[in-house]
């Protein structure tokens, strides 16, 4: 794992300068620029608020902030974990010409998806003042809940960058298992109000995404406490997964160039 940390000191400057540019191609044609970062979390949040709220008449207290901190999570997990499929093929050009760690890509995509949602959540914050959200001191413990989000997603986007080199159609199936992880990941239902009992547990504490939706909602908007324990025991399957991915791509990572 030195190696992994001394890649990382080494590489900073691109992943960062990287990160950026990408973060620039994606707006430089567009007319509301930067603006889309805020605006694409909000419109999907105000579709769901009136489906759950209009059609399945959902009563759940505050409920666009409770929407807002779901598909925030859900959506950089999803978008880092997705992009990370086929990034090496996409980065073709490089890779075939100089040698970069092939997980450098992993974290160039965790800045740009990481940097949307910081702004999605500066939002988060305004509609938490709008709908008077009560304060307490358990909105700190945000923080660790979000850097485990990471780490689960580093742990994840580590096994897809290898096995989708090798597998052609691994993106098809991950999109599918996407699709279904967001409908059980309670980004616009609370799976605690819904699901009482084992099946309730079952889905949070076995669904890493699940259960840091949870509990950021419980930090941020119930004044309650996380699942410790649980939260606890998928970070370290998440240092576990990520060390086992790293790993397998620094062993395999010069066949990748010629299986590209």
């Amino acid at each position: 794992m030195s190696r992994f940390f001394k890649d990382i000191k080494k590489f900073f400057n691109y992943t960062v300068f990287s990160s950026k540019a990408e973060l620039k191609s994606e707006v430089a044609g567009s007319f509301l620029s930067w603006l889309w970062w805020i605006l694409d979390p909000f419109f999907f949040m105000l579709v769901y608020s009136f489906i759950a709220i209009l059609v399945f008449k959902s009563g759940e207290p505050y409920f666009p902030v409770f929407v807002f901190i779901g598909l925030n999570c859900w959506q950089f997990f999803s978008k880092v974990v997705k992009s990370c499929v086929k990034v090496v093929q996409s980065k073709k050009m490089i890779v075939t010409k100089v040698y970069i760690p092939k997980h450098i890509f992993i974290l160039e995509k965790i800045g740009v998806y990481g940097f949307k949602m910081l702004v999605s959540y500066a939002l988060t914050v305004l509609l938490m003042i709008i709908y008077q959200v009560p304060l307490s001191w358990r909105m700190f413990w945000a923080l660790p809940i979000m850097a485990l989000l990471v780490v689960i997603t580093f742990a994840c986007s580590t096994i897809m960058l290898h096995f989708g080199v090798f597998v052609e159609d691994l993106l098809n199936v991950i999109t599918i298992v996407l699709q279904l992880g967001f409908y059980i990941s309670g980004i616009f239902y609370s799976i605690e109000n819904k699901l009482d009992g084992i099946l309730g547990e079952l889905l949070i504490k076995c669904n890493p995404i699940a259960l840091i939706i949870c509990d950021l909602r419980r930090v941020l908007i119930y004044n309650q406490d996380p699942h410790w324990v649980a939260l606890l025991a998928w970070f370290v399957v998440g240092i576990v997964i990520s060390v086992i991915g790293i790993r397998t791509i620094y062993k395999h990572e010069n066949s990748y160039v010629k299986v590209i």
